[in-house]
């Protein structure tokens, strides 16, 4: 019990130890980037908050130097397959920069990538600064999110791996870092699973539970690192997630469960095609999609704050100097922080138990009457 504690206790003290160390990067890559009125402030909290196919952590004016590093794009265009780094963007979002691969010319305009149309040799834009001379490309990039999926299920894979090797050792109390995720575990399988799918069936989902609470709370943990990651800030990822749901409670309903969803029972006649009708949207649409939207906003407007609270540095200058400025943003964004590390942990149970209590809705069994 007491490595597990301190055991915790580490992890706990590194989570904090890498949110400060973010706050402090973000507020040295708006000094570098010498971002100081309000509209260029909301573009790089929009840029921050968007996917991007390469790492950037800050830019030194004085030098011209980028901080960060490339990954691989992956696009189909009119001309079959591309393959490069995204440094040939040299950190271009503005569609100034034109990457030729062959007789292909490529440009990257606010973080999509888009194919000239032959002849064009810069990209042309309509009244409202959508680009009219170049098309969108299919886009397969190992993106910011993607690496950082990537990255957590390599975690994953690690701790539950290692748990997993200290059982078949027919060790009955994991050792080491197994000894801090095994409560995690058995709180998912006996506070979320078994309570809301029952006792007899709970153990055929709790693969896809573990799995999406592990996914979800370490996504957001390393969405608070100086990486910057926003993945599950992203609504397609949000949106994937809840369809895995979706599709998992959909295939497992019970006969029972279809019947009282198609043909109510109890209910005048009359009524049960409109309460099919009914209930179907409510399994199919609203219930994945307060799914998703709750990840994606409050994780999302996290961020939002955090960035905005960090901003405070520039537009207090004027009004109470650097040093002030500086430490009120730095203390408001550390407690914002704080309380992050809490709607990290907050937000995956919360999918998790919303998911748990979905799928045992649709395997149920109804007492006849």
């Amino acid at each position: 019990m007491t490595v597990a504690k301190k055991s915790i206790k580490l992890l706990v003290v590194f989570v904090l130890a890498l949110t400060s160390f973010a706050a402090v990067a973000q507020d040295e890559a708006v000094e570098n980037n010498l971002i100081d009125t309000p509209d260029e402030i909301l573009g790089y909290i929009e840029h921050h908050l968007k996917d991007a196919h390469d790492f950037h952590i800050f830019t030194n004016n004085k030098t011209g130097v980028h901080y960060g590093f490339p990954l691989p794009v992956i696009v189909w265009t009119s001309n079959g397959l591309k393959t490069f780094m995204s440094s040939a963007f040299d950190h271009d979002d503005y569609g100034k920069v034109i990457v030729d691969q062959g007789d292909t010319r490529l440009v990257k305009y606010h973080s999509k990538i888009y194919e000239l149309d032959e002849g064009a040799t810069a990209l042309n834009f309509d009244a409202d600064k959508h680009p009219t001379n170049a098309s969108k490309v299919i886009d397969f990039s190992i993106t910011k999110s993607v690496f950082g999926m990537f990255l957590t299920g390599i975690i994953m894979l690690l701790a539950f791996g290692g748990l997993a090797r200290n059982y078949k050792k027919g060790n009955a109390i994991p050792k080491g870092f197994a000894r801090a995720l095994e409560p995690l575990v058995i709180y998912v399988r006996d506070e979320i699973a078994r309570p809301n799918i029952g006792e007899k069936k709970y153990r055929k989902f709790m693969g896809f539970l573990l799995t999406v609470f592990f996914f979800i709370w370490i996504l957001n943990i390393l969405g608070l690192t100086p990486l910057g990651f926003n993945v599950t800030g992203q609504i397609a990822v949000t949106a994937c997630l809840a369809i895995f749901t979706m599709v998992i409670y959909l295939v497992s309903g019970t006969k029972d469960f279809w019947a009282h969803t198609l043909w109510m029972p109890g209910v005048p006649y009359i009524l049960r095609p409109l309460l099919a009708i009914i209930e179907l949207v409510g399994f199919i649409v609203i219930k994945p999609f307060s799914l998703l939207v709750r990840l994606f906003a409050n994780i999302t407007a996290g961020h939002f704050i955090i960035m905005s609270l960090m901003a405070l540095m520039i537009t207090l200058k004027a009004s109470f100097g650097p040093v002030v400025s500086t430490g009120i943003s730095l203390a408001l964004s550390l407690f914002i922080m704080f309380i992050e590390i809490l709607v990290a942990f907050l937000q995956a149970f919360i999918f998790t138990m919303l998911s748990s209590l979905f799928i045992g809705m649709a395997v149920e069994e109804h007492d006849a009457h």
